[in-house]
């Protein structure tokens, strides 16, 4: 079985167009189900965030309208308080040695817009992971931190590569919006990466090589699947 590092956000807001602070975390049900669906694999899931500071959960993905109903949401909330100790005291990024590790995976929420993103040693570890082939999953925001990893000479190391993120028309449709900072579809396509997205809300994977990607929440089961076939 696989050794597999969960990089989540540690932001507990993000800074909005018009300069307000609006909160945010991670998303429920993006941790919930990778996380349960790689442990129920027989994997170990070591959780890590910037700094070591435990991750907040946006509480919008709390909502049963969110979560897709109030059994769903009980249920997101019966397992985060399962593995709140994991929560409560996750690795310090900065300390973490990629080559323990066969996979990294990265949830999203809003929280990667506010610190993954420029991340210097998740950038680090992205870099090393992916030169060595490892797993790299980030999905529906979470690839927001694939920006973070750049060469010394600069060059974005996703560059030329194929992958699937929360679309520009899920975010102004059902995001944050007209007021979003920043849209992370097309901060990936300026960096030159090959952005492949389906129909807003529908589950889709995109596998590049090891760099697999989903697009949305819906993708989260999907994701988590693709990179325990990857594993092997």
């Amino acid at each position: 079985m696989a050794n597999v590092l969960m990089v989540v956000s540690a932001a507990d807001s993000l800074t909005m167009k018009d300069g307000s602070e609006h909160p945010t975390g991670f998303w429920a049900e993006e941790l919930v189900v990778s996380h349960q669906t790689l442990v129920d694999a027989g994997h170990t899931v070591h959780l890590a965030t910037p700094g070591g500071a435990k991750p907040t959960v946006d509480q919008v993905s709390l909502a049963a309208d969110s979560a897709g109903g109030e059994e769903r949401a009980e249920g997101f909330r019966d397992y985060l308080a399962k593995i709140g100790a994991e929560l409560s005291q996750p690795l310090v990024l900065a300390d973490v040695d990629i080559a323990s590790y066969h996979a990294v995976v990265m949830p999203g929420g809003h929280g990667p817009m506010a610190d993954l993103y420029k991340d210097a040693d998740l950038g680090r570890l992205l870099v090393a992971a992916d030169k060595d082939g490892k797993v790299i999953a980030p999905f529906c925001h979470g690839p927001a931190g694939l920006l973070s990893a750049t060469d010394d000479a600069g060059t974005f190391t996703f560059a030329g590569r194929r992958l699937t993120v929360f679309s520009n028309e899920e975010e102004l449709n059902g995001g944050t919006g007209e007021n979003t900072p920043w849209l992370v579809e097309d901060a990936l396509k300026e960096k030159g990466a090959i952005v492949n997205n389906a129909a807003a809300w529908s589950s889709h994977v995109v596998r590049d090589g090891n760099l697999i990607t989903g697009q949305n929440p819906q993708s989260s089961e999907d994701v988590a699947r693709e990179v325990i076939k990857a594993l092997g």
